[in-house]
Formats: C-alpha cells, sequence, structure tokens
C-alpha cells in the first residue's frame, strides 16, 4: 500500500510537470499572435456560486470583454469535485488559461509546478501593497506570486442584541469575557455559545500559546502548547456546558443556530450575513472582532486567488484577465453586493465596508488574520484533527489523548504518499 501511494503521489506531480514543459514549446508563437492584435480565446474556471454571484462574475467580464476587444473569455463551471477535475486536466494538458484557487489547496498545487509565477507580469500601476498582507501571502511562496486574492471571509463575533441585553451582559472582548457571558446567557434552552468544533475555525486558537499545529509539514498538533490553548473550548462545553456544536441542537452550521435562537452567540464568517436576512430577517443581532486571545487580536481568513496554468499558451490575455478580476475596477464590481469581501483596502473602504455596521469587524480582521493555509499536507493533518477532536469535545475521552492518537494518525498517512 505505501508503494502504491508513493508512485501515484510522484505520478502527478511528473504527469503536471510533464504538461507544463508542454506548453511552454509554443508560448512564443502564442504571445505573438497576441501581440499583433488577433482575437484570442481565453478559458476561466471556477466553481459554482448562487445565481447573484453568478451575475456579478458575468458583469464583471463583460465589462472586461468591453476594456479588451481583443481577448474573448469562455467561463467554465466545475459544479463538483471542484480540485479533482482540475488536477486532472491540468495533468492532461487540457487545463484552462486562469483558475480559482483556494488558499488552502494552494501550497499542494503550487509545489507541482503548475501554477505560473506571476511577479514578471506585474506593473507598478497593479498597486501590490493595496492587499490585505495575509492573503495576498497565502499564495506566495519563496518569494514569489502565484496568486492573486480575488476575495475572502474572517470571522467575527455575532452575538444576539436581545439575548444580551435580557442577561445585563456586554459584548465580549476577551475570550475570558466570552465564556462568563455565556454562563449567563445559557438558560431556557439557549446556549450561551455556539461552536463548530474543527481545526479551520481554531487554527488561530490553537497556535496562541506559541506552539505550531504543523511543523515541517508535519502534524504538531498534540503539542502541550496546542494542548494547553485548545483545553478551555473543551472545559466550556462539558465543564461550563454553556456551549454547544449545531447538530447537537437540531442545526447543520453555527448560522443555523443563530437564526433559530438556540445560541446567543456563535463565530461566523461573512457568508452569514446574507443567509441571516434571507432566513432569519427578524433576527436582531450585531458582530465585533473575535474575542482576543491573551490579550492577542485573532481570527482566521478563507480567501481563493485567480492563478495562472504555466502551460497555458495565452499568458499575456490570461494575466490582462487577472489584472482586471484582482484590479480596483473589477473587484469593485465582483464584491458591489457585500456577498464577498474585497482583498484590496482601497476597495473595501470605497464601498464602505470599513465602517459598514456588520461588515466592519470582518475587514478590520483581514490584517490579523490566520488564512486557512499552510503546507502541502494540511489536508492530511486538518482530517485527523477534526475526528478526534469533535470526539474530545463532546467529553467522549481526554483531549490529550485525542491529539496524541490524531496526531500519530496524521504523520503516519504522510509518511505513505
Amino acid at each position: 500500500m505505501k508503494a502504491k501511494k508513493k508512485i501515484a503521489t510522484v505520478g502527478i506531480v511528473t504527469a503536471l510537470f510533464g504538461s507544463v514543459l508542454a506548453g511552454c514549446g509554443n508560448e512564443e508563437k502564442a504571445t505573438t499572435k497576441e501581440s499583433n492584435g488577433e482575437k484570442v480565446q481565453i478559458t476561466l474556471a471556477g466553481w459554482s456560486g448562487n445565481p447573484a454571484e453568478q451575475k456579478l462574475l458575468k458583469q464583471t467580464l463583460e465589462d472586461f470583454e468591453a476594456k479588451h476587444p481583443n481577448i474573448d473569455v469562455k467561463h467554465e463551471v466545475i459544479a463538483d469535485q471542484y480540485m479533482d477535475v482540475m488536477k486532472t486536466r491540468l495533468i492532461g494538458g487540457k487545463g484552462p488559461d486562469v483558475f480559482y484557487l483556494d488558499a488552502f489547496e494552494a501550497p499542494g498545487l503550487i509545489e507541482t509546478g503548475a501554477v505560473e509565477p506571476l511577479d514578471k507580469y506585474v506593473k507598478e500601476d497593479f498597486d501590490v501593497e493595496d492587499f490585505e498582507k495575509p492573503l495576498l501571502e497565502a499564495f506566495q511562496v519563496k518569494g514569489k506570486t502565484y496568486g492573486f486574492p480575488k476575495d475572502y471571509s474572517t470571522l467575527a463575533l455575532f452575538y444576539n442584541k436581545k439575548l444580551l441585553q435580557e442577561a445585563g451582559v456586554e459584548v465580549p472582548k476577551t475570550w475570558d469575557e466570552l465564556r462568563e457571558a455565556s454562563k449567563k446567557l445559557t438558560k431556557n434552552g439557549v446556549y450561551g455559545f455556539g461552536v463548530s468544533p474543527e481545526l479551520a475555525r481554531s487554527l488561530y486558537i490553537a497556535e496562541s500559546n506559541g506552539g505550531d499545529v504543523v511543523k515541517d509539514n508535519k502534524a504538531n498538533f498534540a503539542s502541550a502548547e496546542v494542548i494547553k490553548a485548545l483545553q478551555p473550548i473543551v472545559d466550556q462545553h462539558n465543564i461550563d456546558k454553556t456551549s454547544v456544536e449545531p447538530k447537537e441542537v437540531g442545526a447543520t452550521w453555527g448560522g443555523e443556530m443563530f437564526g433559530q435562537g438556540k445560541a446567543a452567540m456563535v463565530i461566523e464568517g461573512n457568508w452569514a450575513i446574507p443567509f441571516l436576512a434571507d432566513t432569519f430577517p427578524n433576527t436582531e443581532y450585531g458582530t465585533a472582532e473575535v474575542p482576543t486571545v491573551n490579550g492577542k487580536k485573532g481570527t482566521m481568513a478563507f480567501t481563493v486567488g485567480y492563478v495562472m496554468n504555466s502551460a497555458s499558451k495565452k499568458k499575456e490575455a490570461a494575466w490582462e484577465l487577472i489584472s482586471y478580476l484582482t484590479g480596483k475596477e473589477g473587484m469593485q464590481t465582483w464584491t458591489s453586493k457585500g456577498f464577498a469581501l474585497p482583498t484590496r483596502k482601497s476597495v473595501a473602504a470605497k464601498l464602505g465596508y470599513d465602517k459598514d455596521p456588520l461588515r466592519g469587524p470582518l475587514v478590520a480582521g483581514a490584517e490579523y488574520a490566520t488564512v486557512w493555509s499552510d503546507d502541502s499536507n494540511l489536508p492530511i493533518i486538518f482530517n485527523n484533527f477534526n475526528n478526534q477532536f469533535l470526539s474530545a469535545f463532546l467529553g467522549k475521552r481526554p483531549l490529550e489523548e485525542a491529539l496524541k492518537e490524531a496526531q500519530t494518525q496524521a504523520n503516519n498517512e504522510i509518511k505513505q504518499k
């Protein structure tokens, strides 16, 4: 089994690298055609969004084509198994010119050589410094930039105004205050705090005592520093009994649990705002920056970038598209309805999101957020973490025991790659 997994991994990397080489031979010819002003068609691939988001993207692409009459954009939507489909197409030499890449998947795909470094295409007027730094760094490896983030969300504290007022509770600013507030808010079938017990929501907390969840591209979450940082989350559920995870109250996720009034506070992202407006319009709530841990601000950020296929034969046109979509004008159109937040500080300010009562705390967190991304083995590491952390959260076993077992399993799987 070990040999088979090793061969499979090498095969993917080798095949992707081979497709890169195959694309290089025609680059000069393609570039010449573009410079002669002939009509060029490029392909943009991504996953599907809701109808409103699709309409915004369509408008942004139409605006791009109007400003670049020599470039046509073919937009392809991959509805299921996006990364599996993308990797297969890249291996087969049929990858799109430009495509979405989640920061979570970026390290692994960049490692294969399938993503084009973009630094040589960037001109001074593109204003790289305008991007929120943590979001940009998610697509940088060893001093090279492989993508530019198109949008993002951080996490913020969502709180039910009525429930906090009735309990005489102020909006908590520290994690200790949140735990104490939860005790006063837990009554009449309502829990003080709704939790999503997974690494994607708690990575910044796990590392708040100086520990590393991932070290040398291996699982390190059973370290004493990480366990100490996470123990209060487990204790609040099992000792205080003032927190709950969605399934325990018949909900599917934190936003639903909050909207149903089963949790007075949750930590969620920008996606919860349109959801609550549509599904629970009568819920009176506010948002605030995530409470500090050990006196330090922290939150998570989730971002997606536009990247270029390194085997593309139409790289000049591909860059024109990326630079427009992640430029100030294109980004303003794409994020104008608030479904996604702009990764450029100037666009967030122009649209008023930095001062928005609900989105302001989410925007404020971008400059200090921990991006949901790490080394190439993070997918293996987080799967094993989540399985065992949930068991500890639910009181089925001690946290230290659960995470030690999960770490061993994760690192065994990494060895067998």
